[in-house]
C-alpha cells in the first residue's frame, strides 16, 4: 500500500492518501505491456499510402527501340522503374495495419499500465476538477500550483465539457474518463493526475472485473 498526494480543487496540497495498488493485480507484465503498445500504434496507421508501380503508370508500351545494333543498353519500356517518370520498386502499397487483442489481454494491459504507475509514484490525485465555464488559464494555474511538468493525463470519472475545454488547449495535457483510459494513455504520459471520483470509477471497474461479471 502506498501513499499519494491528494491536492484540492485549487491544487493546494491538502494529505498523503493511503491506497492499495493490489486492486491492478501484481506483478507488471512488461511483455502483455509491450504487445498492447503495438497494437495501439499499429492500429493509429490510415494504411493510404502508396506509389505506382510500372504497371500503373500511364504511358505507351511500346519498346522504346530496337533490341540490337543501336549502341544503347537494352531498353523494353518506358515505365521501368531505372527511367525518369517510371514506376517504384517495391514501394508501399494501401494496407490494413490494424492488429487485435482479446478483450481479457487489453483490460490486464490497463492494469499493468495502472500498477506501474503507482509503483513508479507518478500518480497525483486531485479531489475534483470543476469549472463554472470553460478557463485555460485557470486550469493552467491549478496544474501550476500542483507543481506538474511534462506530459500529463488527466482521469476524471465522466465526460465534462466544461473540462474539456478548459485543458484540451494546454501543451502536453491529455484528458481521460476512467472507462476510456487504456494503457498507451497511460505509458505516453511522465504523470497522471485523477480525481477521487476517477479512482473509485477505476476501483469498481477492475474489481468488477477481477469478480467476473462479464460487463
Amino acid at each position: 500500500m502506498g501513499k499519494y498526494p491528494l491536492y484540492n480543487s485549487s491544487g493546494a496540497f491538502l494529505k498523503l492518501v493511503e491506497f492499495a495498488e493490489s486492486v491492478f493485480g501484481d506483478p507488471v507484465n512488461e511483455t502483455l505491456l509491450h504487445a498492447s503498445i503495438v497494437m495501439y500504434e499499429a492500429n493509429l496507421r490510415q494504411g493510404t499510402t502508396g506509389t505506382k508501380e510500372r504497371g500503373d503508370v500511364a504511358g505507351s508500351t511500346r519498346k522504346p527501340w530496337q533490341q540490337k545494333h543501336t549502341g544503347r543498353a537494352r531498353a523494353g519500356s518506358r515505365k521501368s522503374p531505372l527511367w525518369r517518370g517510371g514506376g517504384t520498386i517495391f514501394g508501399p502499397r494501401p494496407r490494413d495495419y490494424r492488429l487485435k487483442m482479446t478483450r481479457k489481454a487489453r483490460i490486464s494491459a490497463t492494469k499493468c499500465a495502472l500498477l506501474s504507475k503507482f509503483l513508479d509514484k507518478e500518480v497525483l490525485l486531485i479531489e475534483k476538477l470543476a469549472f463554472e465555464r470553460p478557463k485555460t488559464s485557470e486550469a493552467a494555474g491549478i496544474l501550476e500550483k500542483i507543481g506538474v511538468r511534462g506530459r500529463l493525463l488527466i482521469g476524471i470519472a465522466a465526460r465534462d465539457e466544461s473540462v474539456l475545454k478548459s485543458v484540451r488547449n494546454l501543451q502536453g495535457v491529455e484528458l481521460r474518463t476512467a472507462a476510456d483510459l487504456n494503457a498507451r494513455d497511460l505509458l505516453k504520459r511522465s504523470k497522471v493526475l485523477f480525481t477521487l471520483g476517477a479512482l473509485d470509477e477505476l476501483k469498481k471497474r477492475f474489481g468488477a472485473e477481477q469478480g467476473g461479471s462479464g460487463k
